[in-house]
Formats: C-alpha cells, structure tokens, sequence
C-alpha cells in the first residue's frame, strides 16, 4: 500500500512530534542531571539554598597510627562535601571548599552561632560566585568537624542573601596538618 505525499508528510509530522515529546519527557526526568552538567560544562556552580539531609555527609573518625585527631567526608552526589560543623558550640550546615580563601558564613548562620554583625561592620569587598558582596571579618573561637578542632579561625560574614550556604575556606584547611581528596572522600587531620 503506497502512501499519497500528504500521507507521508503527516507520518513524519507524527513522528517529529513524537521524538520531541519524548526529548521532552526525557529532559524534564533528568532535569537536575542535565542542569548540573550544562552548568559544571559552562564553569558555572549555582549554590543550592540549602542542603537536604540525604547531601549532608557525616564526619567518620579515622583511626591514624600516630597522627592527631582524623575525620573523613565522603562527597555527595554533586561531588561537593557538606557536613555539619560545630561553630562556636553551635551546629551549622557548611560546604568545605579549597577555593575560598576563608571561612565565609551565611548572615543567618552567623546570626545562629551568635555573631550579628551591623551593617557599619560590613567593611570589606569581596567577588563571589554571586557577584560582588560586602563581609564583616570575624575570628571564630572554634569550629569542629567531627574529631578535628580548629581554634582561632579568620571568617567573614557575607551581607544578608548574598550566599546560600556557609563555605568552609582555607583559613580553617591551612590549620590542619593535611587534607586530603581522593575517590569521593575527603580526609581532615587535625
């Protein structure tokens, strides 16, 4: 049975739309994958509002035959390490990350931790993944990841909005005596 060209335009018209709405059904279940890829291909990292529980990763010790005090992180699946830090004797949610220079709190994680810095506190400019933002520089009298314990750490409260999650920078790494990244896990040693 011969199709008329009109038959055959309306087959590859059927067919067209079938491929797009299933490109379509595709994209929209792998909506996260694909983003998160689009993204990490172009450079780009959106800082995610706030981690849910199943990205938190928690502080394992590890036991180092003469070593201080060792704690490991195994990454999410983003690949990014968030765990919960004590701060100041307060819990807070924080992103380890070699790429900041220093510790840089949320303005509402430092409101939790009780620091409330005011707004002529805001002194310093800084370039973030957001653009441009103000900080207030603090020291922190403690902040632990499991077994690991860093006194006197330099930070920076970033204004109110202007960063989605606390990032833990390399002025609490540089006091440890090694960090180290390797196969989806990050080892601390105080």
């Amino acid at each position: 049975m011969a199709l008329s060209s009109g038959g055959r335009k309306a087959m590859i018209d059927l067919a067209g739309w079938t491929a797009v709405l299933a490109i379509g059904a595709i994209g929209i279940l792998n909506y996260g994958s694909i983003k998160s890829a689009a993204l990490s291909f172009a450079g780009i990292e959106l800082p995610s509002s706030a981690p849910n529980a199943s990205a938190v990763s928690t502080p394992q010790a590890v036991s180092r035959a003469g070593g201080g005090a060792t704690t490991e992180l195994k990454a999410g699946s983003n690949g990014h390490f968030v765990t919960d830090a004590d701060v100041n004797g307060r819990s807070i949610a924080v992103m380890v990350d070699t790429g900041a220079s220093m510790v840089a709190l949320t303005y509402s994680d430092a409101r939790a931790i009780g620091i409330a810095p005011r707004d002529s506190d805001f002194t310093h400019r800084v370039n973030t993944a957001n653009g441009v933002a103000k900080v207030a520089p603090v020291t922190l009298d403690r902040v632990q990841i499991g077994e690991v314990l860093v006194r006197n750490v330099t930070a920076a409260v970033v204004e109110d909005g202007k960063l989605n999650m606390t990032l833990l920078g390399n002025s609490f790494l540089s006091k440890l005596s090694r960090y180290e990244m390797r196969s989806g896990r990050l080892v601390l040693e105080e």
